[in-house]
Order: C-alpha cells, then sequence, then structure tokens
C-alpha cells in the first residue's frame, strides 16, 4: 500500500497510549482504540496492510495541499466486516470480545475517538447520552448473513 512520503511506520506498538491495540489471548487485534487527545504532524497509519479498513490519521498545517487524485478500480475480496465508531459526542464502554466471544476487555470511549473493530466481537453501553458515526463495509445483505447475537458472558 503506498502512503505519503512523510508517513511513519508504527505497527504494532503504542504512541503515548493515545493509540491502544486490544489483543485476544491469541495476538489476534480486536480493536485499535485512537484517542480524540492524540496529535503529532504528518500522517500516521495504525493498521495493518492486510485491514480491509485502514485507520489513519492527518494533522496538516494552514495552505499543505494534497494533489489531486482519483483512486483505481481495484478489485478486493472482503471476508470480515470491519467497523469504525466516531464518538461524535458522549460517552460509552465498549465491550472486547474474542472470535470464541470470550471477554477480553472494556474500553471507555469519549467525544472524539475512535475505535476500529477489527475482529471477534463487541457490545456497548451508553453512559450519557452519545452520538456515533459508524463506517463499515458494504454492501450490507442482511442481519442474517451479516451478524450473529451472543449472550453476554460471565467476566468472572
Amino acid at each position: 500500500m503506498e502512503r505519503d512520503d512523510d508517513c511513519e511506520e508504527t505497527r504494532g506498538r503504542v504512541v503515548e497510549k493515545m493509540v491502544k491495540e486490544i489483543r485476544d489471548s491469541e495476538g489476534t487485534i480486536l480493536a485499535i482504540l485512537l484517542s480524540s487527545k492524540f496529535e503529532k504532524d504528518g500522517i500516521e497509519f495504525f493498521t495493518p496492510d492486510n485491514f480491509s479498513q485502514q485507520l489513519g490519521y492527518m494533522k496538516r498545517p494552514a495552505g499543505y495541499e494534497i494533489e489531486p487524485h482519483v483512486h483505481k478500480l481495484v478489485v478486493r475480496e472482503v471476508s470480515y466486516t470491519l467497523e469504525t465508531i466516531f464518538v461524535k459526542r458522549g460517552r460509552l464502554e465498549v465491550d472486547l470480545y474474542s472470535a470464541d466471544k470470550v471477554f477480553v476487555a472494556t474500553e471507555e470511549l469519549e467525544t472524539g475517538d475512535v475505535i476500529l473493530l477489527a475482529a471477534g466481537g463487541h457490545g456497548f453501553r451508553f453512559t450519557e447520552e452519545s452520538e456515533l458515526v459508524e463506517i463499515k463495509q458494504g454492501p450490507y445483505i442482511s442481519f442474517e448473513v451479516d451478524k450473529e447475537r451472543f449472550e453476554k458472558p460471565n467476566r468472572s
């Protein structure tokens, strides 16, 4: 995957605890959390190249320009739906589960935070009224094909 010339590679490391990877016991990345407090000049991507959604951050000064461009038609195969959630306003908790529905962690999100849900399962608890923006691959087929609900396991 081609990146801007000034992109720094940070695959797999935590940057000042404002970018956090949550993994299951097998080391699979379940989620990547980008804090609203993260700030860095330039551009940085946090996802491995093989993810079907890429999560990046960009900070540029006034007057900076990105050359006009189009994205070429490239056929890709998507086997698993990744979701990116942007917290426009509010506060919530995200429970993260392994692919075998074992509880792994709870992460708190607040206004401005972004989380990429990359594998396993997840559930949400809104601790205050919130607005979210959700981005995921399409086309959407149906709930029955795209999702499987499960009982919340005991966390003990």
